[in-house]
């Protein structure tokens, strides 16, 4: 039951906020960080090189790799030639027949003695024959090797003792990497919060603008009633009421085409805000004639802006990303060191004759590789990486010099657009007392049409040229604070 009524509240809060859209500042910036794609993007980035970093720590640690294979050849390693497997099977009758052959020549010089032997060495030959042959035999079976079918595996263990310095400076370079994904988030956030401003204030400035030109527009109709009154008494021309008409279609172009910007801007804080182009939104700032203003401080330091800066911090990260990348590079023409261990396993094996049993055994040892000679190719490389990070080195300092004129720049427009506001308000001022005396004037009859649409166009100008001083200094504010890096 509590669950449903919190759930229906939810429903009703969401309702009501759909019904009402209204946006202030914080939440139009909060819904263009959450739904910006160029963020989501860089935030995957920040996650891709962190995962590097941890990636590139592995490095430090053992590596333990298998590997198995499987080979069936068509004929088998043979350790005998074909003549000695046939002189080994045949070694009885080899021994037979020499056997034979001292009896007969015993006979020949002897024949008492061969009558005497001649039993002995037939009984030999008769036995001894057949013995040695299937001793021969089991000895040349016992000599195959059965390869045919052969499996094999090892387990390796690889521990890097000494690279060059190439590892620690991977290491570093993956975790400069990581927090230059962040620089570059920051930055594209400063970006997305800086672009939300200056189309949320176009809003403010184009509402305002259309309120003002909507009472031009009635002070032209009121005056244009008045002026077809007059004609119609005779005390005024039908050249003063053409000229009010005139004014009268120039406001209603000008109304229409405020509108449309409106529309327009509006469309695109909608798309800025991840939300439908067509959802009807109310800015808290619309309804506020006077639009709150920052204090003027342009006071900074150039140290700050240069720490807070993504740029001059990426910048920083790239300069030593370089000096790691020149280690890397001289690393590859160091010696390297590593400490490996392996167990094997075979079948066949050879650890007790052939067998065709799973045998293994384990070997430790230490692998160097000495670079000798390379016709001086890592001194070259080397070279080149240093280069490359005195570049590096130029860029900041070139970054450094811009974003010190930007700030000024800034700093300086702080100032104008403040100037600007003064001098408008004192303008509008003048403006309405201006259209005061006209409209009293004309009504006593005293003072021309002419010179009251003079009145109303100076007014609505400085109406306009107020609420555009107050947009510049809400907008030169944001972007000292953008020059700054304090835009948060």
């Amino acid at each position: 039951m509590r669950k449903l009524f919190i759930l229906t509240g939810l429903l009703g809060f969401t309702m009501l906020a759909k019904s009402q859209n209204t946006l202030s500042l914080d939440s139009c910036r909060a819904l263009a960080i959450a739904n910006n794609k160029e963020l989501l993007i860089s935030s995957e980035k920040i996650n891709a090189a962190h995962y590097q970093n941890k990636a590139a720590f592995t490095n430090f640690l053992p590596e333990i790799s298998g590997t198995a294979g499987y080979m069936r050849s068509q004929k088998e390693i043979s350790l005998l030639s074909d003549s000695q497997k046939r002189a080994l099977s045949g070694l009885g009758t080899t021994v037979g027949n020499s056997l034979e052959q001292v009896g007969g020549a015993l006979g020949q010089m002897n024949p008492e003695l061969a009558q005497q032997f001649g039993p002995i060495l037939n009984m030999l030959q008769e036995n001894l024959g057949p013995a040695l042959n299937n001793i021969g035999e089991s000895l040349a079976d016992a000599l195959r090797t059965d390869t045919r079918n052969m499996y094999a595996g090892a387990i390796t263990l690889t521990q890097p003792l000494y690279m060059g310095g190439k590892i620690r400076a991977y290491n570093k370079i993956t975790q400069y990497a990581e927090e230059l994904a962040r620089q570059q988030h920051n930055s594209g956030l400063q970006e997305v919060i800086l672009n939300t401003d200056q189309v949320y204030w176009q809003v403010v400035s184009l509402t305002n603008k259309r309120v003002l030109a909507d009472s031009y527009l009635k002070l032209l109709q009121k005056l244009n009633d008045d002026v077809d009154k007059m004609i119609a008494e005779g005390v005024a021309t039908k050249a003063d009421g053409l000229s009010v008409r005139v004014k009268v279609n120039e406001a209603e172009m000008t109304l229409l085409k405020v509108e449309d910007g409106l529309s327009l801007s509006k469309m695109l804080l909608c798309q800025l805000c991840g939300l439908d182009l067509t959802t009807p939104i109310i800015l808290e700032d619309e309804s506020i004639e006077n639009i709150p203003l920052l204090t003027g401080n342009t006071q900074f330091d150039m140290n700050v802006a240069y720490a807070n800066r993504p740029e001059i911090r990426s910048l920083e990260l790239a300069k030593e990303m370089y000096k790691q990348k020149v280690t890397i590079t001289r690393a590859e023409h160091l010696p390297s060191l590593a400490f490996m261990g392996t167990y094997m396993v075979s079948n066949p094996s050879v650890f007790n004759s052939f067998e065709n049993k799973f045998k293994g055994m384990w070997t430790v040892g230490v692998a160097l590789q000495v670079p000798i000679w390379h016709w001086g190719q890592g001194t070259y490389k080397v070279k080149a990486a240093k280069a490359e990070a005195r570049i590096s080195q130029y860029q900041l300092e070139d970054a450094k010099e811009k974003i010190e004129l930007q700030v000024n720049q800034a700093s300086f427009k702080v100032k104008e657009a403040a100037k600007k506001l003064v001098m408008s308000e004192k303008n509008q001022e003048k403006a309405d007392e201006n259209l005061r005396y006209a409209t009293l004037g004309f009504k006593e009859g005293v003072i021309a049409t002419s010179n009251v649409l003079e009145a109303q166009t100076a007014w609505l100008k400085a109406q306009s040229e107020k609420i555009d001083a107050q947009i510049d200094v809400k907008l030169t504010e944001i972007y000292l604070q953008k020059s700054l890096g304090t835009l948060k």
